[in-house]
């Protein structure tokens, strides 16, 4: 490792951490309560090859009780040294994740990762999809926090109708872009766009 990749381990975290964990929390929950809906998300500085969204999510959501899956597209030693140094978050099997980040196709097959129990519904994996942006949108979503229907990109529906169909089981997603998030949580319902 570079001298250059060593010190990028300790850089990129949040300047002010209980301020800026603050606000990338709210716009975590914001995103989940709000499904489509596109927030905000700023204050991780994370290596190169995910977004400032996603970086401000694993700092935000991940500890050391909190297994992370890093597909093979982003799946690097800075961001497994910058992960472990800033949050404490071990790297495990897809099988174990408490959360998973990757693009779309790295992610695949999603029957890999955990849809909680019905004694637990909550041990569950939290998917964050790094997506190249928020495209014109295929897919009509429903449910709770959705007063009338919105629109959004997808980059698949089935798995999305088949993980609502599950519910209380399933798995919640992120996709992050840049510095913005979007929720879509298991509970919602996702049709195609007419």
């Amino acid at each position: 490792m570079s001298l250059q990749s060593h010190n990028a381990i300790y850089a990129g975290g949040f300047s002010n951490p209980p301020v800026a964990a603050a606000h990338a929390f709210r716009a975590a929950m914001n995103a989940m309560a709000r499904p489509g809906k596109l927030q905000d998300i700023t204050g991780a500085e994370p290596p190169e090859g995910i977004s400032i969204a996603a970086g401000s999510l694993l700092l935000t959501l991940c500890d050391p009780e909190t297994g992370v899956y890093l597909a093979p597209d982003v799946d690097t030693d800075a961001l497994r040294g910058w992960l472990t140094f800033h949050t404490g978050a071990p790297v495990v099997p897809a099988e174990h994740a408490d959360f998973a980040l990757g693009s779309w196709d790295a992610l695949l097959p999603l029957n890999r990762f955990r849809i909680g129990t019905p004694e637990y519904p909550d041990r569950s994996a939290t998917v964050i999809v790094e997506t190249p942006g928020f495209a014109m949108p295929n897919a009509v979503l429903n449910g709770p926090g959705i007063r009338s229907a919105i629109r959004m990109q997808l980059p698949e529906l089935a798995a999305f109708q088949n993980n609502a169909a599950l519910y209380p089981l399933g798995m919640d997603f992120f996709f992050t872009a840049g510095s913005q998030v979007a929720g879509l949580p298991r509970s919602t319902f996702v049709a195609a766009e007419a």
